[in-house]
């Protein structure tokens, strides 16, 4: 069996063209290949190892280098651009969910603070981040936002129904609204509520001091399924990275690796 952190031709195959090139005049020594580079990042996601603890044994590069490599990749939109084709191929499938969508946060502890963290009220205040998510009714993470771990999640709940680009991969135009979207509530706002259905989705939210929604709670299920996919990488279980684009890149990489197995498990 081959380790979690090795890349296949098949993903490959899909990730190298979205690489920007690299320098024809670059100085220094030849730089490590990309596919190794990328390995060693993954290995990194995957074990939640420092990146000075690389080893060097694998022959992905020093930490340092894998680091630079991820950063740049960050920074060029890499892996954003990965994840919006993969989606486009599950549409094409017909394995997006537009029925519904699921939305909530979870937090995670933040050891090295910076952008993105503040004091976590679940854990005596000390510094922590929030994962926002917004999935299909399969359980498929669309988008993906970090904040502080203090931020109420009814503030960052438009922001996960605008900020994912419209989804292609059938006929017509690209599509980003689903028929409806499932919260908790934590997001009981008659604003946001008339938020969704200007966009053309109603809200199935609860209202506070009122019994529940009676199976709401078998539907929005896929949503907590997805954030314990996130945060089987351990690098996302806990962050480590003071950078919120560094610690995104990270997000945006393990959405990327939910939707190839998902498309893999599906069309095979």
């Amino acid at each position: 069996m081959s380790k979690a952190w090795v890349i296949g031709d098949e993903l490959w195959k899909l990730i190298e063209p979205v690489l920007p090139p690299w320098p024809a005049k670059s100085p220094g020594p030849r730089p490590v290949p990309d596919r190794l580079c990328l390995q060693g990042i993954l290995f990194v996601l995957h074990t939640g190892s420092g990146w000075e603890d690389l080893p060097q044994e694998l022959g992905f590069g020093s930490g340092m280098t894998c680091w630079r490599r991820l950063q740049r990749w960050t920074e060029a939109g890499v892996f954003d651009q990965v994840h919006r084709i993969l989606l486009a191929k599950l549409n094409a499938a017909n394995r997006i969910d537009w029925s519904r969508a699921a939305m909530d946060a979870s937090h995670i502890d933040a050891k090295k603070g910076g952008a993105g963290t503040g004091p976590s009220p679940v854990n005596r205040g000390k510094p922590g981040s929030k994962h926002h998510l917004i999935c299909d009714g399969n359980g498929t993470p669309i988008y993906v936002l970090t904040s502080g771990a203090n931020v109420p999640d009814i503030k960052r709940a438009l922001d996960l129904l605008d900020c994912y680009p419209p989804i292609a991969g059938r006929p017509g135009r690209p599509r980003r609204r689903f028929a409806t979207l499932l919260a908790d509530k934590a997001y009981s706002s008659a604003a946001f509520r008339q938020a969704c259905r200007e966009r053309g989705t109603e809200p199935i939210i609860p209202r506070p001091k009122t019994p529940g929604i009676k199976g709401l709670g078998r539907l929005r299920y896929v949503v907590e399924q997805t954030f314990a996919l996130l945060h089987q990488f351990r690098r996302l279980a806990v962050r480590w990275e003071r950078r919120l684009d560094i610690h995104d890149g990270f997000v945006s990489l393990a959405c990327v690796l939910i939707c190839w197995r998902r498309l893999i498990n599906w069309t095979h």
